[in-house]
């Protein structure tokens, strides 16, 4: 994984996707709850998959577990497709078997103001998706990565992740009120994310501070689908450039992950100074085409994608599968930096035999020596 991000050749093609949240739970076994609240439960599920899979890292998508979240609940319940969690508060979380949790306030939230003075320095939460939001625990913020690189070991390369200022702002505002405050008043909006980039490059430097190998910069909103070319170069390209800095001066890398149709802003992304990219989505769930990529790229960044999880994985039949497996790999040979992976998350009823044939294929390529690939780059913290 380090030689591939860092420019180096490998002997083999490194192998690491991320998952969804309903696929882990599909995979596992174990109780929606337990996997989306328990450090130990989500931890372990983490590290089981990892194994089952081969991957050669483990992207840790959450972070700030509270040890004791037990004590919250009032009540916890069958829910056809799942469970329902009552909290001490009111609220209802509904955790569904594979996918994300929906929870339900007990009233509505008032709309938050326009206002980039009321938002925090510090960020003690994750905007998950939908208004859904995972509380970070100020005493317990990166446990979650001590645990992962305890119970993997120092030959598999730990990922953490953030996530970007766009997406607090969207989830600050609405994103139908966001995407209009950017129209009405680019200045607010502009001041708005300055503050959330502050906060996120104060998560991501607590977790250079963990034995982690790489941090992903989660922004799935910043592709074509939402923001013009001109808009990505106002309000993306500054924020998350300031969040890639507090990432890489510690030593560690910084990637972007954005989902969708990202081939007319490639060159913008890279001009962020991150070390990669990830999902690169192809046709027609996005629009990058991966040698047209690397050639944008020419070097500059490593790539982490980008087979279709859909169309490849779900649609296509073992035959098919494997020639667009077997194409991504000569390219990313070709041009190296080169991490195979699923373009997005793995999707919730993707058979595991198919994750499980894309190692195959890695392994037929050239014989795996798992011993490489796990090691880490010595950072800053580690002289």
């Amino acid at each position: 994984m380090q030689l591939a991000m860092s420019g180096g050749r490998p002997d083999r093609t490194p192998f690491m996707c991320q998952m969804s949240i309903g696929h882990m739970l599909q995979q596992l076994n174990v109780a929606a709850a337990d996997f989306w609240c328990d450090p130990r439960v989500f931890a372990d599920g983490l590290v089981r998959l990892q194994r089952q899979y081969g991957f050669d890292g483990i992207l840790v998508s959450l972070h700030g577990h509270d040890p004791e979240w037990r004590q919250n609940i009032r009540e916890r319940f069958p829910t056809d497709g799942g469970e329902s969690i009552r909290w001490n508060d009111g609220s209802v979380t509904f955790f569904p078997l594979d996918d994300l949790p929906h929870h339900t306030p007990v009233s509505e939230p008032e709309p938050r103001e326009i206002d980039p003075s009321l938002i925090p320095k510090e960020i003690d939460y994750i905007p998950v998706s939908q208004g859904l939001h995972f509380h970070v625990h100020p005493k317990h913020a990166f446990d979650i990565l001590h645990r992962v690189r305890s119970l993997a070991g120092s030959d598999v390369a730990i990922h953490a992740e953030v996530t970007s200022p766009f997406d607090y702002f969207l989830d600050w505002l609405g994103h139908e009120r966001g995407l209009m405050v950017l129209i009405d008043d680019p200045l607010t909006a502009s001041l708005m994310l300055k503050k959330f980039a502050a906060g996120v490059a104060v998560i991501a430097d607590g977790m250079c501070r963990e034995d982690i190998d790489a941090i992903k910069i989660s922004s799935p909103f910043a592709g074509a689908g939402f923001l013009s070319r001109s808009h990505y170069e106002e309000f993306i390209l500054p924020h998350e450039r300031t969040v890639v800095e507090a990432i890489q001066r510690t030593g560690i890398p910084a990637y972007l992950h954005t989902c969708g149709a990202i081939g007319d802003r490639l060159d913008l992304m890279k001009r962020t100074g991150a070390r990669g990219l990830e999902c690169l989505d192809p046709p027609p769930i996005g629009s990058t085409d991966l040698e047209e990529a690397f050639r944008i790229l020419g070097g500059s960044m490593f790539v982490k994608g980008n087979v279709d999880p859909v169309n490849t994985l779900l649609l296509a039949s073992d035959a098919q599968m494997r020639e667009d497996v077997c194409r991504r790999i000569a390219l990313g040979k070709k041009y190296g930096r080169f991490i195979l992976s699923t373009a997005c998350s793995i999707a919730p009823h993707v058979p595991k035999e198919k994750i499980l044939m894309m190692r195959s294929i890695v392994e037929q390529d050239q014989p795996r020596k798992r011993t490489i690939f796990g090691k880490k780059a010595v950072h800053r913290h580690d002289t």
